[in-house]
């Protein structure tokens, strides 16, 4: 039944959900870890303000559209945001999710996110 469902996917649906997964997964922690560390040096206009999730919104799905439109041709140069497993057809959205993970890259990747949104995490509610 599964094969039978990612068969069918389009490519443009294959794009948009390898899109959206560069995006969520790659491109997202790292802006919101920018505006989080903003916060923390002290800039008081960040607070309260729905600019900020307005530009890490808009700021990661140009940034992966970016890596998405160069990763392919300068793998060298985008090889930490772009994968080639996202845009794989034959896989679902869920087994693009585990390949992505089983990498040793990525994991390096998503340890390296939560110590330090862990480490802010602590600093802000210390410092406040």
């Amino acid at each position: 039944m599964a094969g039978i469902a990612t068969a069918r996917k389009s490519r443009l649906h294959n794009a948009l959900e390898g899109l959206a997964l560069t995006a969520t997964l790659q491109s997202f922690p790292t802006f919101a870890a920018a505006a989080f560390l903003l916060k923390l040096c002290g800039e008081r206009d960040l607070s309260g303000d729905p600019g900020v999730a307005i530009f890490v919104a808009v700021a990661s799905f140009v940034h992966a559209m970016l890596a998405v439109t160069f990763g392919p041709s300068f793998p060298h140069l985008f090889r930490t945001v772009y994968d080639p497993k996202f845009f794989e057809a034959h896989l679902s959205l869920s087994d693009k999710i585990t390949a992505w993970r089983t990498q040793p890259v990525a994991s390096l990747q998503l340890v390296t996110i939560v110590l330090m949104l862990s480490v802010m995490a602590v600093v802000e509610a210390s410092v406040g």
